[in-house]
């Protein structure tokens, strides 16, 4: 994929967000505010999953393998 292509698919795909979002019809500023609070909100949510869905999918497995019959650890077979 050249430039030119690449350039235009990215166009239709900002021309995409402003019409499935109808942030078309704002002003510039108004555009800007929603789309800071926009960035804002992705960017919580992506650090969030990054820093807490590993403790709980790790808390999760813990759970339900001494559910499920999974031997507990024992410090004397960490020590054989």
């Amino acid at each position: 994929m050249n430039f030119k292509n690449l350039r235009e698919y990215l166009a239709w795909l900002y021309f995409q967000y402003l019409l499935i979002t109808g942030i078309y019809v704002l002003e510039p500023w108004e555009k800007s505010i929603f789309n800071s609070i926009l960035f804002t909100a992705i960017a919580m949510v992506i650090y969030t999953s990054y820093v807490f869905v590993p403790i709980h999918v790790r808390l999760a497995l813990e759970f339900f393998s001494g559910i499920c019959g999974g031997q507990p650890e024992s410090t004397v077979a960490l020590m054989n």
